[in-house]
């Protein structure tokens, strides 16, 4: 019985399951992602059934391994974005290869331990990135508005689609302030398809994007040359969807941390990726990460369990492989004014209501994030931005405190007292502390309050006790951290280091 117990609580199943809610979540998750999936697929230039295929897996998976329960995964748009070019260079086979290598990269981050590194990503490139993602779904809602030639719907044509919609968007937003006991988006799609069905009236369906229909995911190894040459072509993207799929999923998960205030575990999280990514690449899916909207449908159902993901990707593959003709006449409209309203409920309002109480480089890198994520649709880079520009905002603003308490005691010793981290910005300032002339003999350099940072922090301790000696003075450096202290010794053997006495 030990053995079972451990491997039930490595899938976290030990809580309470609201079998009824998880149920219907992910039935509404499930219709949720059909429409998702296949523009997804057409974005890349692959069949549907790729997208759709890549959703069934990387939900299962994901959501059964994941570190997250009740986060959903599934095929995006950032992953399909990076796979445009090399799909149509060189074909699906070649998407496989790669989806199959970006779940080796991310199972080796996750056995590495690197979901640790989120947490050097600051509140404001979270900010930017969530409400640049809430945009990116909004305007995408909008080409459904569009006809089968690009142009804006007019007329009858417009008025019932946009009235659907609508329609679509009170449901959600008015019947849980009625009820809970059902899935609002749920009914919402329902009682539009129904009105739809009822007064045969004439709009976009799921159809009208793409067949749904399909079997069972086929196992299925790339036919590529197994090659050095294929590894060096197909290596780049695959690295890149890695980075995107593990950059989206984490923040996801932080995303789906705070609303739910609970604590999902990163690294589990980065390896049930790559499995899902490696399973989907042999198994005809194009891949994919965490999907920011269906998680919030799941989350703002009520499902908090593994359950709800699992029975979204079981329904999924059932839509494909027996219920296609019912699916595909579900109404856009519905599935518009879902999307509409997760876009609505994922943008971050609170980074404008407190705009003005933000520090201005905060501000400045939210906003750069928000629109690298919109008009690039490079999360990876829109996060790498953010944080190198915070990084060097926190640099400089701490350049600037570094401090020199100043005073000569009875025997006619001067004190530096020094306050601040001295590292590669703050050395300029901290020279200036010091009148290396006019100071007395004997000088002591007091680090209770600092600490040696780098590399360059130790040149500069090295110079100035350097520039003492020279005018024929003692310096002493005194009540170095240990951390600061191990540094020194250490640095003692490449550079001539004059410390002439420290303490721990």
């Amino acid at each position: 019985m030990q053995p079972l117990k451990q491997y039930l609580r490595l899938f976290d199943f030990s809580q309470t399951v609201h079998y009824r809610t998880e149920i219907l979540s992910g039935l509404t998750v499930a219709i949720a992602l059909v429409p998702e999936a296949v523009a997804f697929a057409l974005i890349a230039g692959l069949s549907p059934l790729t997208g759709l295929y890549a959703a069934f897996m990387m939900g299962l998976v994901t959501s059964i391994l994941g570190g997250r329960p009740g986060m959903i995964s599934g095929a995006t748009g950032a992953v399909a974005v990076v796979l445009v070019s090399l799909a149509a260079s060189h074909g699906v086979e070649y998407i496989f290869a790669t989806v199959i290598l970006a779940g080796l990269i991310q199972i080796l981050a996750g056995v590495l331990r690197l979901g640790k590194l989120m947490r050097l990503v600051p509140l404001p490139v979270v900010y930017g990135f969530v409400n640049g993602l809430a945009i990116i779904i909004f305007l995408s809602q909008l080409d459904y508005f569009k006809d089968d030639a690009g142009s804006w719907l007019t007329g009858q044509s417009l008025y019932i689609f946009g009235g659907l919609t609508l329609l679509t968007m009170f449901i959600i937003w008015g019947l849980p302030r009625l009820t809970k006991a059902f899935p609002a988006s749920l009914a919402a799609i329902l009682t539009i398809f129904g009105i739809v069905v009822a007064f045969g009236i004439d709009t976009k369906t799921v159809g009208d994007l793409a067949s749904i229909q399909g079997g069972f995911p086929p196992f299925h190894l790339p036919e590529i040359p197994w090659t050095l040459e294929t590894l060096q072509l197909i290596a780049p993207y695959a690295a890149i969807i890695a980075a995107v799929g593990l950059i989206e999923s984490l923040l996801t998960l932080e995303l789906i941390d705070e609303i739910t205030e609970t604590r999902g575990r990163t690294n589990k999280e980065a390896t049930a990726q790559g499995i899902a990514n490696l399973l989907s690449g042999l198994f005809s899916g194009m891949g994919g990460c965490a999907m920011i909207g269906q998680s919030l449908i799941n989350i703002s159902n009520g499902a908090r369990a593994r359950l709800s993901g699992i029975v979204a990707s079981v329904a999924l593959l059932m839509f494909i492989m027996f219920g296609a003709s019912l699916i595909e006449r579900l109404p856009m409209a519905a599935l518009t004014g879902l999307m509409i309203m997760v876009a609505i409920g994922t943008f971050e309002w609170v980074s404008v209501r407190i705009l003005n109480k933000y520090p201005i480089s905060d501000i400045i890198v939210m906003v750069v994030v928000m629109l690298v994520t919109i008009f690039l649709h490079n999360l990876a880079l829109a996060v790498l931005i953010g944080v190198i520009v915070a990084a060097l905002v926190f640099a400089w603003d701490n350049a600037k405190r570094i401090r020199a308490r100043k005073r000569i005691d009875e025997k006619g010793i001067k004190h530096y007292e020094i306050y601040g981290p001295l590292f590669f910005g703050s050395i300029k300032m901290f020279n200036e502390k010091f009148d290396i002339q006019g100071d007395p003999e004997e000088v002591i350099i007091d680090f209770r309050e600092s600490r040696i940072v780098d590399m360059s922090a130790i040149e500069a301790v090295n110079k100035l006790t350097e520039r003492y000696q020279n005018a024929g003075k003692k310096v002493y450096i005194t009540n170095l951290s240990s951390g600061s202290h191990k540094r020194l010794l250490k640095a003692d053997k490449m550079i001539n280091v004059n410390v002439i006495a420290a303490s721990e």
